[in-house]
């Protein structure tokens, strides 16, 4: 489903927009701003998976005496595979 709207831009984001649709880049400026918009999404969902990671770490570790502390890269390697 769409929805129509309107946007504004500045005269950099316009124009910038215009070069990607004229390259066929994107077939319309619609479709550049979805794209984008398709990127935010997917960076907001990643970003989440990796802060659940360090709350689980950190928590573990707060349980953790010092001298049971474990290297960072195994430890983030589950929410890295998950992205």
């Amino acid at each position: 489903m769409t929805h129509k709207t309107t946007l504004s831009f500045t005269d950099r984001h316009h124009r910038f927009l215009t070069e990607k649709v004229g390259e066929g880049v994107f077939a319309s400026q619609s479709a550049a701003v979805a794209a984008a918009l398709e990127q935010m999404i997917r960076d907001e969902e990643e970003r989440a998976i990796l802060l659940d990671g360090m709350v689980d770490e950190i928590r573990a570790r707060m349980q953790t005496s010092r001298d049971e502390y474990v290297e960072p890269a195994p430890a983030f390697a589950a929410a890295r595979q998950a992205i």
